[in-house]
């Protein structure tokens, strides 16, 4: 058993025994098969060829002309049922037990992978080898009731060596943003951006099948009408927990079943413009994989070539790994494909050389495992409680300690350290742990009460704050080492000690203006608060409409909330009565005059969303216009405090300057001016800052204003077809025929809606489908089901693009 680790989690592999990958043929069937050239074994595992020797060489001529080819079955003239039997049932059925599985399609253009992996889809005796799959996996999990077993699938497609998403056009999945990449970590191969859909019954599987079946891309030459331009790769994953609460092991696994595009021959397809370049891609792409399968059969190579190409490089757990991989050829029985054929069997006979290690992939549930843990933790403590009072260690507590056991602790400590005990009693482990802990928590107390005892006698400055370090050091305060100058010594004064009886001339000026500067500063703080009590009593009536909060906080918050849901949600448009509509003039009225009464009657709830976000839109520009003008205003007077701070210095040059012990002194204004110089940068900042967040919150607030005008314009625009332009008779009809209202269909579409509504509805049509085929298979009726669905689902697409479409012509 080998032992992986990603990240937090753990998992396991058990050691498997290696074997070989399995091959099988299938022959597509014809009328024109060349018998005397392709002959079968007794026993349907091996295939010779043979070929007439090519006269024109002459008489020395070398050439090969019989081969054979042993494999694990050929399929000729087989059902569907027997393939899937004879390939794919045994993996299928060891993928639950933990194993991964490898099911691959591949051969020339036209030979019939598809239809061996997919199947025909309007005939459920025809489905191939991936939907019987999913009915295997589900049936299998309902025979399997001790355990909670969750399936996910997956559906990708590389096209022309880029990544795509078969089921991004799911409406809750979208297109992803960035493209998708092949990423490996110690798990195996994965792809970065993948949407993985899980599926708890048989008939969602099937629905996200064919929702990738519909965008597959396809092209038509020669030898196929519906040629696969592509790789695909389905791929279910498992995983499977015992429903035991005490069992923590649970098993993953995942199938790998992958549709090839066929390699090509360009002189017999005749491909040209787009279809040859995506021929090329495909040639190279085959090319590489049978690359990677030579080096993999040839025990002596150390270096696999996986990363030449997309399709390798996402193949690489699967071939050669830690898997049960299946292949199945598909070849032509006709003479004149048999070069193709022969180059498929050799493809065939060398992944036959390939051998695998099929492992069971344990993990193991974290949460299950700590409550186990925690569960046996208890039992040892018990064990132990028994041993010590057999032992009589009656004060041993394995327990965390309480309050009251800390606080002992630490008051020994104490004493300890004051000199008053001698030495603390050593009880248990934890007693030590505690111990070593409030020796720590006595220190940090220590520290800071050292720390408080200097800021009371000096003042301090944080060595971060490099504005007030840089004013100080101007100013001549500090020297280069970063110390403060100044001692009291009862003549001079140092920095933030000095007594103010040393200039008793400015002794009231100086506490004047600390409390103007406080009251200046409270002052600004309450301008800039958006708190009104007007504010308070507006009140929201929709997910767009903003609404002004007690704090920036909130108005932030406010506006985080409305960016999730900033679509407008559509108002109830349709009166409950039709009796109660009035009559519709003869003539309709301008537009701009219905507009006005649209705004007063129908229209009146949005049109008063759209004032209210309006008048809020301009409060916040006003708001802005105001702190723009505090910041100007701040500005200048930090260019006055600059002014007078300079001439002060330069005073104290001229006066002559006193030094203590080689540190300069300055007088209690210019002290003064630092200090005010250092406030205004403050409040500039936060200023700045408050500044940045309302001008986000208008454009926030413009954005949704454009958006309520528009809705606004639009449902108009409904209203007043529905009103004057659309026939009474008519917007019956459609109401009765469908859910669209009947002021968002263009008048030149609404004849031809009208009348597909008569058509046959597809329900009815799958109604007497289920009739017919549920007595010949009951096992259908999931099949079908998502089959209709899909199709209703992209009918119904289709349809809502072309009214689109129309709406903006």
């Amino acid at each position: 058993m080998k032992r992986h680790k990603h990240g937090n989690k753990q998992y396991f592999t058990r050691m498997g025994t290696r074997k070989k990958v399995q091959a099988f043929v299938r022959v597509k069937p014809t009328d024109d098969f060349a018998h005397e050239m392709i002959t079968y074994g007794g026993d349907n595992k091996s295939i010779d060829i043979h070929l007439k020797k090519d006269t024109r060489r002459g008489a020395v001529n070398n050439q090969q002309t019989d081969w054979s080819f042993k494999l694990d079955g050929v399929l000729h003239d087989a059902s569907q049922d027997l393939v899937y039997e004879t390939v794919a049932k045994d993996a299928v059925s060891q993928a639950l037990d933990g194993y991964n599985g490898t099911i691959m399609c591949y051969g020339q253009t036209g030979a019939g992978k598809t239809y061996t992996m997919t199947g025909a889809t309007e005939n459920y005796k025809h489905r191939g080898i991936l939907p019987r799959a999913l009915q295997q996996v589900f049936r299998m999990i309902e025979e399997r009731p001790t355990h909670a077993i969750t399936v996910r699938v997956s559906y990708l497609e590389i096209y022309n060596e880029n990544l795509f998403d078969l089921l991004s056009t799911l409406p809750y999945v979208g297109p992803s943003v960035t493209p998708m990449t092949i990423v490996e970590n110690p798990q195996g191969v994965f792809i970065k951006g993948l949407s993985v859909h899980l599926t708890s019954q048989e008939e969602d599987a099937f629905s996200l099948l064919f929702e990738g079946e519909t965008n597959r891309i396809i092209a038509s030459h020669t030898m196929n009408k519906n040629s696969s331009r592509s790789h695909c790769i389905f791929t279910i994953y498992m995983e499977a927990h015992s429903r035991t609460l005490s069992d923590e092991k649970y098993i993953t696994s995942k199938i790998n079943l992958v549709d090839l595009a066929g390699s090509e021959r360009l002189g017999k397809t005749g491909s040209e413009g787009r279809v040859l370049k995506e021929a090329t891609y495909i040639n190279k792409s085959l090319s590489f994989l049978e690359q990677a399968i030579i080096a993999l059969g040839d025990q002596k190579r150390d270096h696999i070539p996986f990363r030449q190409c997309k399709l390798t490089h996402a193949l690489k757990d699967s071939l050669g790994g830690n898997c049960n991989m299946v292949l199945v050829t598909n070849i032509y029985g006709e003479a004149a494909q048999l070069e193709e054929t022969l180059s498929s069997l050799k493809f065939a006979s060398r992944m036959k050389l390939v051998t695998t290690e099929p492992a069971i992939n344990e993990k193991y549930d974290a949460e299950r495992m700590v409550k186990n843990l925690e569960k046996e933790l208890a039992l040892l403590k018990q064990e132990l409680a028994i041993h010590d009072s057999l032992s009589n260690r009656t004060l041993v507590n394995y327990d965390p300690m309480d309050e009251i056991q800390i606080a002992e602790i630490n008051s020994q400590v104490r004493r300890y350290l004051e000199g008053t005990l001698d030495e603390i009693d050593i009880i248990n482990l934890r007693q030590i742990q505690e111990v070593f802990n409030q020796f720590r928590v006595v220190l940090s107390q220590q520290e800071q009460e050292v720390e408080s005892a200097l800021r009371r006698k000096y003042t301090l400055i944080d060595k971060n704050d490099f504005a007030t370090i840089s004013a100080v050091q101007k100013a001549g305060l500090m020297d280069a080492e970063g110390h403060l100058v100044g001692e009291p010594d009862g003549q001079s004064f140092g920095l933030g000690v000095a007594p103010f009886s040393i200039k008793p001339g400015k002794k009231l000026r100086s506490k004047k203006t600390l409390k103007d500067q406080f009251s200046s500063s409270a002052r600004k703080e309450g301008a800039s608060s958006p708190v009104s009590g007007k504010d308070l009593d507006v009140v929201s009536v929709s997910k767009t409409q903003l609404v002004p909060s007690s704090r920036d906080g909130d108005v932030k918050d406010m506006l985080s909330r409305d960016r999730e849901t900033s679509s407008i949600e559509p108002l109830p448009s349709d009166s409950p009565k039709e009796d109660s509509r009035p009559l519709r003039p003869s003539t309709p009225p301008s537009k701009p005059v219905a507009f006005e009464e649209f705004k007063n009657e129908r229209g009146s709830e949005i049109n008063r969303i759209f004032k209210e976000n309006k008048s809020i839109l301009n409060e916040r520009r006003k708001r802005a216009s105001e702190t723009t003008q505090r910041i100007n205003a701040i500005k200048r007077e930090i260019d006055v405090t600059k002014d007078s701070l300079n001439f002060q210095k330069s005073l104290r040059e001229k006066q002559g300057e006193y030094e203590n012990k080689g540190l300069m002194i300055i007088d209690e204004e210019e002290f003064l001016l630092i200090l005010k110089l250092k406030d205004l940068k403050k409040q500039y900042r936060n200023e700045y800052q408050e500044l940045r967040d309302l001008r986000a919150e208008i454009q926030y607030c413009q954005r949704l204003v454009d958006q309520c005008r528009h809705r606004l314009l639009m449902e108009f625009d409904i209203w007043y077809n529905e009103s004057f332009v659309i026939p009474e008779d008519v917007q019956v009809a459609l109401k009765l025929g469908s859910s669209i209202r009947p002021g968002m269909v263009p008048v030149n579409r609404i004849v031809s809606l009208v009348s597909s509504t008569r058509g046959e509805d597809d329900q009815d049509r799958f109604s007497q489908l289920q009739q017919t085929v549920l007595p010949e298979g009951p096992d259908s009726i999931s099949f079908y089901n998502a089959k209709v669905k899909t199709e209703q689902k992209h009918s119904y697409m289709k349809t809502m693009v072309g009214i689109q479409q129309s709406h903006r012509k």
